[in-house]
Formats: C-alpha cells, structure tokens, sequence
C-alpha cells in the first residue's frame, strides 16, 4: 500500500476495504498500533499542535477522512487517494470484521445515553459481535488510569474511542501500554452520528466534499469558527505550495509497510 503526502500528513492509499484487510491481518498477527482518520480540520490542528502532529505520524495506517483531500491527493497525478475513508465507514466494518473473527471489541466516549445506544444498535447490526464493554468519555485526568486498566481487564482487543479531537488522542497516547488492546482507533463524533444524536450530511453533500457545511447547520455555534478557520487554512496552504516547493508527494512505500507504532 503505498502512501500520498499531503501538506503535513502522509495518508495511506486505503480503500474501506483495504484498510479492513489490513486490520485483520494486523490484529491476527499480534501488533499492536492504531488508526488514525485526519480530514481538513485535523490537518490543519495538526500544523500547531506538535503532539497531535506526533501522535499521527505514528499511526500504523492513516486514512483521509475527507474528500477535499482525496481532490488535493489528484495534484500528484497518479499517486492518489483512491477515495474518502471515514470514521463511521470504520466503525461499521471493524465491528462487522470484529463479529466474523470473533474480536472483542470496547466503545469509549461521548454522553452515557449516547455509547449505550451505540452499543446497542452495533449489537442488533452486527450479530455475533463481542462488546466487552461501553463506556461515556465524560471522566477527569485521574480518572483515566483507571479507565485503561478497566479496558485492559475486559480483553478488548479493538478499542474505538470517539471523545473528539484532540482528547481522545491523548487518552490513547497517555495509556497505551496499559490499554492492551492490538488495534485502537479514535473515531470524533461518530458516536453521536450513529446513535442518531447527529444527522448525517446527504451522500450528494459528502461526494462534493460539503459534509463539514451540513454539521455546521447543524451546529454553528459550536462549529463556525474551527471549519471558517481551517478551511481557510487549508485552501491557503494548498495555493502556497502550488506556487512554491510542492508539498504533495509520495512517501516512501516502506513507510506504510512497517508499522509507524508497534509494541
């Protein structure tokens, strides 16, 4: 699997697919790593917080969640992302992989009402699938020993955590040795999404790459500064390079080949 550099972030060339195959293999073969999605936002978080930034470069497989970066990918001609790879798609199939292998699988974050019908609804999708646990992501700094040791007790070998950007990364960053899991992956608002707390952009929207524009319908307030702000960002970056030192690339195929984080 080769990967794309866009910007600051080197994404892996996976397909939905593809990156499943990819976990089933990582999780049978006894690593252990994570996943990380990055669309505009995060890209562009990333630029100034180097711990994020840190965070994503060890990734055992980055995907573009986000279609305005699968179109930035198409500047290097035929090294490109073959398409959107998102948080929710993952979500689904990780459990459906998780159900078919039997993997036992742990929801971490978003409200108590939230996780629990999560749990409940990937349950009646996904017969056979092993919750070992749910939990909300409502809980203090010194409650979060507590909770890894807690995860590492159930057996969990897919951690999916959603208790948004960039706390959930720092969950998984601060416990990782203690969490045990083989394969983590920190999934945003997916849980909200899925729960049915947060409608979902059209297909139509996600296809033109304006599904951030329906959230932030849906939540302006909370919304309209971080997408007004990275956006911009990203287009103003984008043109920089293009009149400049390109910063587009391939990367290295044996970079995704070996796993960025492996214990």
């Amino acid at each position: 699997m080769k990967s794309v550099r866009v910007l600051n972030c080197d994404l892996d060339a996976a397909t939905v697919q593809s990156a499943i195959d990819w976990a089933r293999e990582w999780i049978l073969s006894g690593r252990r790593g994570y996943i990380c999605t990055v669309n505009v936002a995060i890209l562009m978080m990333m630029r100034s917080n180097r711990k994020l930034q840190g965070f994503v470069d060890r990734a055992s497989l980055v995907v573009a969640d986000g279609q305005p970066l699968v179109w930035a990918s198409r500047l290097q001609g035929e090294h490109a992302l073959p398409e959107r790879v998102t948080g929710i798609e993952l979500v689904e199939e990780l459990c459906a992989l998780a159900a078919n292998e039997g993997f036992g699988v742990y929801f971490l974050g978003a409200k108590p009402a939230v996780i629990e019908t999560v749990a409940q609804r990937l349950a009646e999708r996904h017969p056979g699938l092993k919750i070992c646990g749910a939990s909300h992501g409502y809980f203090d700094a010194a409650e979060a020993p507590k909770r890894a040791q807690m995860i590492r007790e159930t057996g969990a070998r897919i951690l999916i955590v959603g208790m948004g950007v960039p706390l959930q990364e720092k969950f998984i960053e601060d416990h990782w040795e203690e969490l045990g899991v083989e394969l983590a992956i920190p999934v945003g608002g997916s849980f909200d999404v899925i729960a049915g707390a947060t409608r979902r952009a059209p297909v139509w929207l996600q296809r033109i790459g304006m599904e951030w524009f329906f959230r932030l319908l849906q939540e302006p307030r909370r919304l309209w500064k971080r997408y007004l702000v990275t956006n911009t960002q990203f287009i103003f970056h984008l043109l920089l390079r293009s009149f400049g030192r390109s910063d587009i690339r391939s990367s290295s195929d044996s970079r995704t080949c070996q796993p960025r984080r492996e214990s």
